[in-house]
């Protein structure tokens, strides 16, 4: 593979680089640089500027709204939105349900939902996990019974992020309940605001409401919700996973990353001398770089098998291992390098508008935060030990 960028390539870089320098609000940047909270007004209002513009459904084909990029040009814009300070794209309408409906639902479905996630004014989110079913998908419990023309849904769902501002969810449910456990699954949108559906929130360690549990109470939802064929929800979750899993190699943001850590470690003392030139800490960092490296590549290689019409199966797996690992080292000597300054802890500190003057370097109040927080990407889209099994299986023939 030819990593140089061609000439046309590196002009479309340019054209992103000035669409962002024009209408990236600077007020964003500067909270995602800072590590501060983004709230529902600011992630909608960069929705909004990238739709505007034709580019926040980046990978969806022309004729349902995408801009028609191939592989590069994709793997160049994430690129330039992380190292821009651009907000991440909330993922679950746009990256997930939607190439699930692209691929398996109706036309009906099509025509009405996919316009509606691209305008925002519907917000998804990710019905999956269970109590009892977190990587092991296959054991959800929660149900759904047909009567006449709607199912009635009973169960819970949990660990559902950004839920407090949905109104949609599209959930895994089953209909089978004496069929093979993947094989009475079906895959279902659901209206939040329909009676019988409760949200409560889970605040987690730094103070911060970003998961939800999601309980439903004989809640009706129309039989036309239903994507696909009933009882072959487990291929459109797997379908939808590939993609989930891909985005969390989240490539773009830990090169963002790597570049403040490598300002810090510039600027940083340590024993008469910055931090970048201990020699522990320097190998630790050039470790880091060169795995980074190493997954731009493979990342660039599974978008290219998908702009060709495949679907990335194991490779998705080993992406979301390694991206996980990546950006958890990376965030593990950014706390590192901020000292005794990422040892307090203040959780308005993390809000725009926080008067007081930050102590230490710029970050240091979310960097322990961000280090405690980002544990979880070992866990969430499918714990990194499940990953571990699906490549087994599908490359090893173990």
């Amino acid at each position: 593979m030819d990593l140089q960028f061609t000439p046309q390539e590196e002009a479309f870089r340019d054209e992103v680089q000035a669409f962002l320098k024009e209408h990236l609000p600077a007020d964003l940047s500067h909270k995602v640089r800072a590590g501060l909270r983004l709230d529902k007004a600011d992630m909608e209002r960069w929705h909004a500027i990238l739709n505007a513009r034709g580019w926040l459904a980046n990978h969806w084909p022309g004729q349902y709204g995408g801009p028609g990029w191939n592989a590069v040009q994709k793997f160049i814009f994430e690129n330039e939105c992380a190292l821009a300070g651009a907000p991440r794209i909330v993922p679950f309408g746009v990256n997930m349900l939607g190439p699930v409906l692209i691929k398996y639902g109706s036309e009906a479905q099509k025509q009405y939902w996919l316009p509606r996630i691209l305008s925002g004014e519907d917000w998804w989110c990710q019905g999956y996990s269970e109590p009892g079913a977190g990587s092991d998908l296959a054991s959800v419990k929660t149900t759904a019974v047909r009567q006449g023309d709607h199912y009635v849904v009973n169960g819970q769902k949990t660990w559902t992020t950004l839920g407090q501002h949905a109104n949609m969810i599209f959930c895994l449910v089953r209909t089978d309940r004496e069929a093979k456990a993947q094989s009475g699954i079906s895959f279902l949108l659901v209206d939040m605001r329909s009676p019988g559906v409760e949200v409560r929130p889970i605040i987690t360690l730094d103070g911060e409401h970003e998961v939800n549990e999601v309980f439903f109470t004989d809640v009706e939802v129309p039989a036309g919700n239903l994507v696909g064929e009933e009882n072959k929800g487990w291929t459109y979750a797997k379908y939808l996973l590939t993609y989930e899993r891909t985005n969390i190699a989240g490539v773009g943001f830990s090169v963002a990353a790597l570049e403040k850590l490598k300002r810090v470690a510039a600027t940083v003392q340590c024993n008469g001398r910055p931090l970048a030139q201990d020699p522990l800490f320097a190998a630790r960092l050039a470790r880091v770089e060169i795995d980074l490296e190493n997954m731009k590549t493979t990342n660039l290689r599974v978008i290219a098998a998908v702009a060709g019409g495949g679907v990335p199966g194991a490779e998705s797996s080993m992406l979301k291992i390694r991206g996980t690992e990546i950006r958890q080292e990376i965030l593990s000597l950014t706390r590192r390098a901020m000292g005794p300054y990422a040892l307090p802890f203040e959780e308005e500190a993390l809000h725009a508008g926080h008067e007081d003057r930050a102590v230490g370097p710029d970050g240091a109040a979310a960097a322990a935060a961000n280090y405690f927080n980002y544990r979880k990407l070992s866990i969430f889209g499918g714990s990194n030990e499940i990953q571990k099994n699906i490549i087994s299986k599908m490359i090893l023939g173990l």
